[in-house]
């Protein structure tokens, strides 16, 4: 079956976020890590521009380069996840039936740059990927606790462009298989 000239999403397959080895996020690390029970992975494009006027009017507009802002949305908690996407440090003690793991984050902890990626299965067949590269936190890692409810997580940011793998300045891709491909 050939590619399909529109491809059409449906559902979220699996969300992993990827940490960069690096404080300026040009490094990748060689293993991703699953957002439990992905449920969404929102996005939008923006660009600030900035008007030169004169004469009453406006003469032209120079953008301030493109970025991304996302918001991401799962069932239950990873200390993995949350420790890639705002810093922190996991520890685990004991020994089964008495282990204990431990999310700890200092207020000397800074929020590092990582890479999103989402899977989407395509009603045609296939799946189309959308990576978005150099993201940080900038929002609130969100969760509650509630009476009959599931916790949820949730955090959003913002993504600028990232030089790595022979690509430079890439903010985001999608990516259509004809033949559907976990993320790594």
């Amino acid at each position: 079956m050939a590619l399909e000239t529109i491809p059409l999403p449906y559902g979220i397959r699996d969300i992993k976020v990827t940490a960069y080895t690096d404080a300026v996020g040009t490094t990748l690390a060689a293993a991703s890590v699953d957002l439990p029970n992905g449920r969404t992975l929102t996005f939008s494009e923006a660009e600030d521009f900035e008007e030169l006027r004169g004469d009453d009017k406006v003469i032209t507009l120079r953008g301030k380069g493109p970025s991304v802002k996302w918001d991401l949305e799962g069932g239950g908690v990873s200390f993995e996840a949350v420790a890639v996407m705002y810093g922190g440090l996991n520890a685990t003690s004991g020994t089964t039936p008495e282990q204990v793991k431990t999310f700890t984050k200092k207020s000397t902890d800074t929020r590092p740059y990582f890479k999103i990626e989402g899977q989407a299965i395509s009603d045609s067949g296939g799946d189309v990927h959308c990576i978005i590269y150099k993201c940080r936190c900038d929002g609130d890692l969100k969760g509650t606790f509630g009476d009959g409810a599931f916790f949820m997580t949730g955090a959003s940011g913002m993504a600028i462009g990232a030089t790595l793998s022979g690509k430079t300045d890439v903010i985001y891709e999608f990516v259509h298989n004809e033949t559907a491909i976990a993320i790594a």
